[in-house]
């Protein structure tokens, strides 16, 4: 399964997504495309895979978003911009074997071994990282220990809360001025 979340807006590309799916159907088995997720583009979405011949899955909005992370075979954001994209957080904390673009804060995140990264809006490049992971069964093991590696780095929402109070405590803690 090639699994990507997100939501169906122009910014996640997942029409780019779409066409390199139509670069994989040679393969035996074909890889079911899953896309997890709701948005403005979802019918047009829905439209365009069945134009190009893809045999995509479209779940709607999931609660249970890391079971289908651990699930996959390759994770896929191929979004057109991002900052620091908490899909991508918790695909690194469960391992998966991640093809990404890069764009934004998603290079530093994954860091150097984490995922394959492609240009954003590349169909053919998108298709040959997933295809390269789906033919190489020890890329795609380097790929989810680094990958699980990184996620268990990340601060979790304990830290994140206990660093916003922190500075909020801080920010309490100081004199008023006056102007």
């Amino acid at each position: 399964m090639i699994l990507a979340v997100g939501r169906l807006a122009a910014q996640k590309d997942f029409g780019t997504l779409l066409a390199a799916a139509t670069h994989w159907r040679d393969l035996d088995p074909e890889p079911q495309l899953v896309i997890a997720g709701d948005g403005p583009l979802a019918g047009e979405l829905g439209r365009r895979a069945t134009a190009l011949g893809v045999d995509a899955a479209f779940l709607g909005r999931r609660d249970d978003v890391a079971e289908l992370l651990a699930s996959a075979t390759v994770f896929v954001l191929p979004s057109r911009w991002e900052g620091q994209p908490l899909i991508l957080q918790e695909a690194l904390r469960v391992g998966a074997a991640i093809v990404a673009t890069r764009v934004g804060g998603v290079p530093d995140l994954v860091g150097d071994d984490a995922a394959v990264l492609v240009g954003p809006g590349d169909a053919q490049a998108l298709a040959a990282a997933v295809r390269g992971v789906l033919a190489d069964p020890p890329l795609a093991a380097r790929l989810r220990a680094a990958a699980a590696a990184r996620g268990a780095a990340l601060p979790t929402p304990a830290d994140a809360v206990a660093a916003a109070l922190a500075v909020f405590g801080d920010a309490l803690a100081r004199p008023a001025t006056r102007r």
